[in-house]
């Protein structure tokens, strides 16, 4: 047997086994985009390399390639290989044809995955479209009604022969939920002990309520209102909200364990010296104040409202955070309701004791503006027809085949391997900046498969995992590399099809592709991209 150690843990393998190998033997990942076990080193990506020290040497290799030695020491983590594995994923970026997450769901300020929600509806899974919705939205028959779609001015199929009605599909799942009979309620973590106090029973403390109740920590909402809602009641863009939709939606809300109380006006039945007393963090969303109105609470003033520390949603005093209108003028329910979430957010990490930061955002691969050839091959796997109108009127809403044909109307721009998928999976982990490296993009394409399969080349890193796979399942024609340099891509051979190529291996391509180039066409198929 071979010693060596990693990270300091001694670890023992047999004679040819790789660094990489060894790695996994003590449950150190080692990021690996080109590297499967049974097709053996690629190292044409370049991820997984470390610095390894032998006789007083250290050089920096590809671990899925160096053989482990007698007495070697092998480092995985330094900033020095950080930075290293960073760039390379930068340079994979850089020639990427494709968006991690779809248009629709990066605009949503409250990062409700559309394209999920699309798909359920298409394929009549009601039931995981209500919990797809509901995981995101704490009021999603109020949004339903009243939001002002920014998904929808994002969405691609806008320039093609309209938008897709995502906020009419999101508010027919909202509804199917309210008319099957108790609802759904999404999953809350044990007590944690820790109380919050929410002035407002707005949108912004509404949705703060639902996220910090699901984290586990009890709230109590002060209203100066005899009727939580805060502007879904009183604004005149609410007379398009029915009181018995709001209800059901504050209902759930209850469910969760919120205490509403009613008619307490901060500074007239209630002091923030009490709340800071008897709570362990406050949340101030009372909706927009009076010029003087902070500074009469004992509150930090800003040019609109209370002042806050960016991204944070500190106040400076104590305990207290700030959100929604409070802070700014927002006239957008989407918007105040954002606010309350990410401040939750924030809120969650001072309850628990970790340090106060931002709200991270997903990573996303970005494609930009698409040609009309482009949108035209996006259109190959979606419904030509024209925008769905409810035929019982807009007030009724969608009938189920209405929704499921327009959900089929969808381009699914987002990345069928999106959560699965290798690339996408370390860049986050490493903070890899998409455009860092910028270049005129490769046009989309894709080809399609008689097994269901989609291959997108512009997802293509290369790494030759699939060329291999064919060899090795001795397809008759198979894959191999075409073309010289830049303009290298893998195919089929003599200009055949791709699905020519590929006659019994797709499915093991699928579960092996690193970076969701070859997929499933129903994203419930494809596997695991980790490889």
């Amino acid at each position: 047997m071979i010693r060596l150690t990693i990270d300091g843990q001694p670890v023992e393998v047999a004679p040819g086994q790789t660094v990489l190998e060894a790695a996994r033997k003590l449950g150190i990942d080692i990021p690996t985009l080109c590297y499967r076990e049974a097709c053996g080193p690629m190292t044409s990506c370049l991820v997984c390399v470390v610095m390894v020290t032998v006789n007083g040497r250290a050089r920096i290799v590809p671990s899925c390639a160096t053989r482990a030695e007698e007495g070697m020491i092998v480092v995985s983590e330094t900033d020095e290989i950080r930075s290293l594995r960073r760039a390379a994923l930068e340079l994979l970026l850089s020639d990427h044809v494709g968006d991690c997450l779809a248009p629709c769901h990066r605009i949503c300020p409250l990062d409700l995955n559309v394209p999920r929600m699309i798909r359920q509806i298409e394929q009549e899974r009601q039931d995981e479209a209500i919990v797809t919705v509901r995981q995101a939205l704490a009021l999603p028959g109020a949004l339903g009604r009243l939001c002002h779609a920014p998904c929808e001015n994002g969405c691609r199929r806008s320039g093609g022969n309209g938008a897709l009605a995502i906020r009419e599909l999101e508010r027919h799942v909202a509804d199917a939920d309210r008319t099957s009979g108790a609802g759904w309620l999404p999953p809350r973590k044990p007590a944690s002990g820790r109380r919050v106090a929410i002035v407002g029973a707005g949108p912004a403390g509404l949705a703060a309520a639902y996220s910090l109740l699901r984290q586990g920590h009890a709230c109590t909402l002060f209203d100066r209102g005899s009727r939580p809602g805060g502007s879904l009641r009183s604004e005149p863009q609410a007379k398009g909200l029915p009181a018995e939709v709001l209800d059901f939606d504050l209902a759930q809300i209850r469910k969760l364990g919120a205490v509403f109380l009613h008619e307490q006006e901060l500074g007239r039945t209630i002091s923030l010296v009490e709340l800071e007393r008897d709570f362990d963090a406050v949340l101030i969303a009372t909706g927009a104040m009076a010029q003087g109105e902070p500074e009469a609470l004992g509150l930090p003033a800003g040019a609109h409202g209370v002042r806050i520390r960016t991204g944070t949603f500190e106040t400076g005093t104590p305990k207290v955070f700030a959100a929604g209108s409070a802070v700014r003028p927002m006239t957008q329910i989407v918007r105040a309701m954002a606010d309350g979430q990410a401040a939750a957010e924030c809120m969650h990490l001072f309850l628990t004791g970790l340090p106060v930061r931002p709200p991270a955002k997903a990573f996303s691969s970005v494609m930009g503006r698409l040609e009309t050839l482009e949108l035209d091959r996006f259109l190959q796997l979606a419904s030509p027809a024209p925008p769905t109108t409810p035929a019982r009127g807009v007030d009724l809403g969608f009938t189920v085949p209405e929704a499921i044909g327009e959900a089929k109307r969808c381009l699914h721009c987002d990345c069928r391997a999106v959560g699965k998928c290798a690339l996408q999976h370390y860049s986050e982990l490493y903070g890899a900046t998409p455009n860092r490296f910028s270049r005129q993009r490769r046009l989309f394409t894709l080809e399609l498969h008689p097994a269901d399969v989609v291959f997108e080349p512009g997802k293509c890193i290369l790494c030759g995992i699939c060329v291999h796979l064919a060899q090795k399942a001795a397809e008759p024609l198979g894959l191999t590399f075409v073309g010289r340099g830049f303009d290298v891509q893998v195919a089929a051979p003599f200009g055949r099809a791709f699905a020519e190529g590929l006659k019994k291996v797709a499915a093991e391509c699928v579960a092996a592709c690193p970076t969701g180039a070859i997929v499933f066409r129903d994203a419930q198929r494809t596997g695991s991209a980790r490889g």
